[in-house]
């Protein structure tokens, strides 16, 4: 007889006990499908009640300390709140602002356009000028724009090392709504170049390939495929921007420009209600920044789409908890 042919044998209770069924456990581990939903409750969490009751109180001793500390004086924060000398420098705050961002964000793109550039001279322009504008302070830049009738007391146009066609005085150009303007918008300059920088390069260069593939023009590329995904990138930033734009500002009552800042110091310096005009201040700040915030999150929103979820599309924390539960 072969052995490899042969089979073993096995007796009649080797068999049944081979065949039998396993008893199941007494206690079974439910699959997470079995989980009712309705009945889940979130497990508690004693350290965060005892963080919400302490920033309760010290919300409550805020507040308190606000509305009874009569050195604050309302009834004088309200009176000053629409002050028309107050209200003309909030405008000029918001005038100077616009035209700053408007202009920073144009060099910017220039700047930036000529940072990306294979002519090696227009490259190294651009990255001299955004890191000697981004290392100096505003405040510095500001005060020596102010003053640059001491180094060119006169501002003449035309031929270099040739004949002038006009020259005009610097004392009288250079006003400190000029000088915040040019500081302002210079300084801006070197960051919004930067920003725009980022955004572009945070786009996959397969995109341009895949357009170019399907016969897109330069600038259709760039329009419709580059700047709508680069735009996610760089409106967060530029929202950043525009808001310390707004905040920097108030550096501009240095040189005696009409700001919100110096309005009110212009009224404090009259009445020595320092705290009140102050207050006047911080609460027509928080209100412009409010809205620029607002503007903010639309555009995010809006240019945000098909990459973040909506906020009623993510997950729950009833659907968390469940998970972690049945993961265990």
């Amino acid at each position: 007889m072969n052995p490899r042919l042969s089979a073993p044998v096995m007796s009649e209770e080797q068999g049944n006990s081979m065949t039998a069924p396993v008893s199941a456990e007494p206690h079974t581990r439910p699959r997470p499908e079995e989980f009712d939903v309705a009945r889940a409750r979130p497990r508690l969490r004693p350290a965060r009640w005892i963080i919400s009751v302490i920033l309760l109180v010290l919300a409550a001793q805020f507040v308190n300390f606000v509305v009874t500390n009569e050195r604050f004086a309302w009834d004088i924060v309200w009176g000053y709140l629409f002050y028309p000398t107050v209200l003309q420098g909030l405008a000029m705050s918001v005038f100077i602002t616009i035209v700053g961002m408007t202009v920073g964000s144009l060099l910017g793109i220039a700047l930036a356009a000529g940072h990306a550039s294979d002519f090696w001279p227009v490259r190294i322009v651009c990255q001299a000028y955004v890191g000697v504008f981004r290392g100096i302070p505003p405040l510095v830049q500001l005060i020596f724009w102010f003053n640059l009738a001491y180094l060119l007391p006169e501002i003449s146009v035309g031929i270099p090392f040739g004949p002038t066609f006009g020259s005009w005085s610097s004392t009288a150009l250079i006003s400190p709504l000029t000088a915040a303007l040019i500081g302002l918008s210079l300084h801006e300059a070197a960051y919004m170049s930067e920003i725009i920088r980022s955004g572009l390069g945070a786009v996959d260069a397969g995109q341009r390939d895949a357009a170019r593939a399907m016969g897109f023009t330069q600038w259709r590329t760039f329009s419709r495929i580059i700047l709508p995904q680069a735009m996610r990138v760089i409106v967060p930033p530029t929202g950043n921007q525009f808001i310390s734009l707004l905040k920097g500002t108030s550096l501009v009552s240095v040189i005696a420009m009409t700001d919100l800042l110096f309005s009110v110091q212009l009224i404090y310096n009259r009445t020595y209600q320092v705290v009140p005009l102050l207050l006047v201040a911080c609460i027509w700040y928080l209100v412009v920044v409010s809205l620029l915030t607002f503007v903010q999150r639309r555009l995010e929103r809006r240019y945000g789409k098909g990459q973040r979820r909506d906020e009623g599309a993510t997950t729950s924390w009833r659907t968390t908890f469940l998970r972690g539960r049945a993961s265990r």
